[in-house]
């Protein structure tokens, strides 16, 4: 790829990361890209840099538009390795450029690079620098999803560089949401975009809403937002702002998933009656075995729903390790406004069901209990009680999804 103008004076110097499948963990069946910006002003500004693998692309990217040693300003909205890595050597090819960096960004940075010889600005919420035709303002946005984390706004261009905010997982060679709805389709970009919020920004929804109405007082005209993952909103950027609302809130569809897996087909077994109980109290119902599904995905899927099954047999008097694993992570995103139910298969003694049950109120989710269980290989008794247990559980999710 080579830079391309998103708006009058301002480029995206970034790359694309086709190959990635594995993003510190977190699944990205779409690739990914290293968005940054430069902005070609009487000082010329850089805004975020790249993955150090793709350093070298970011770099010829910005020799096709000006000498590197031009660079006056370097911005730094985020310290993560994939958006900071290349500062390093930006500030060799720089050395007289100025950072502008929240205190702790300036803290976590040195903890990477040797900045003593750096010229370093501290910024706060609110402050600004002009860089000729344009001026910039600084907007922190602690805990979204870093405690360094900030945003920059162009005034002028009414253009916010949002950082991971309101960013997806996708490699393209189109730059803006307009451009990939026209290749793609509309569902498959917000799904990235709810892909992205589940596994990286569900922990953060208060912050979210408190940013976001920051964001409107400081900013109340953007015409375009340009995260540092994925595409650029250009078409209708207010749109990303209320997914991102909507989700912050907790809303959901009414709509069951069953999370499960299974050592001897006794657990996935009671998936069929459970499942057909809920359809036949006419709610949609996503089944997703995990040790065929990636995490990211089941999480997904998790916040989709209104409700959620969880399966597992006992291993050890406790769960199966893929389940206790799910249930791990998904409490450490601090989810909300969701319903819980558990069942699963045993042999000499329980233990599994329980479990998840202390798990789900650990996580202050809604629960529908008893879990159903079952005795080795369930019986037409045990089919009979997992259709039951089906059909309560989405009674009760119709009840409890009405209060939202």
């Amino acid at each position: 790829m080579k830079a391309v103008e998103i708006k009058e004076g301002i480029y995206w110097t970034g790359a694309i990361d086709w190959a990635i499948r594995d993003f510190h963990g977190y699944e990205t069946p779409r690739g990914t890209s290293y968005n940054n910006y430069l902005i070609m002003d009487e000082d010329i500004t850089l805004v975020d840099t790249v993955k150090r693998e793709f350093v070298e692309v970011m770099i010829k990217n910005i020799q096709g538009l000006t000498d590197p040693s031009k660079i006056k300003n370097v911005v730094v909205n985020h310290i993560e390795n994939d958006h900071a890595a290349g500062i390093d050597t930006i500030m060799k090819l720089a050395p007289d450029a100025t950072v502008y960096i929240t205190e702790k960004g300036r803290k976590g940075l040195e903890r990477f690079f040797d900045i003593s010889r750096w010229k370093m600005k501290i910024v706060k919420t609110g402050d600004t620098l002009a860089i000729g035709k344009r001026t910039l303002l600084f907007i922190e946005t602690p805990m979204l999803h870093w405690p360094d984390s900030m945003m920059t706004y162009v005034k002028e261009q009414k253009t916010l560089f949002s950082q991971d905010a309101f960013g997806q997982h996708i490699a393209s060679e189109d730059r803006f949401d307009d451009e990939y709805v026209s290749c793609e389709s509309i569902s498959m970009l917000e799904d990235a975009v709810v892909d992205y919020y589940a596994n990286i920004i569900m922990p953060f929804g208060g912050t979210v809403k408190t940013k976001i109405a920051e964001i409107g007082k400081l900013a109340p005209e953007i015409d375009m937002i340009a995260p540092v993952h994925g595409i650029i909103w250009r078409r209708d950027p207010q749109k990303v702002l209320r997914v991102y609302m909507d989700m912050a809130e907790g809303k959901s569809r009414l709509r069951a998933a069953i999370i499960y897996d299974t050592m001897w087909h006794s657990t996935e077994h009671m998936v069929m009656p459970i499942s057909q109980g809920i359809k036949d109290e006419q709610i949609e119902c996503k089944v997703i075995k995990l040790r065929a599904t990636p995490t990211s995905v089941a999480i997904k899927e998790f916040w989709i729903a209104r409700g959620c099954l969880i399966g597992t047999p006992t291993l050890n008097n406790s769960m199966f390790p893929s389940v206790a694993q799910f249930l791990t992570y998904l409490r450490g995103l601090r989810p909300r406004n969701r319903m819980a139910g558990a069942f699963g298969s045993y042999g000499w003694a329980g233990g599994a069901v329980r479990d998840c049950y202390e798990e789900f109120k650990k996580m202050g989710l809604e629960l529908h209990e008893p879990g159903v269980q079952a005795l080795y290989r369930p019986s037409p008794e045990d089919d009979a009680a997992c259709y039951d247990f089906g059909r309560a559980f989405a009674k009760r999710l119709k009840e409890y999804h009405e209060k939202f």
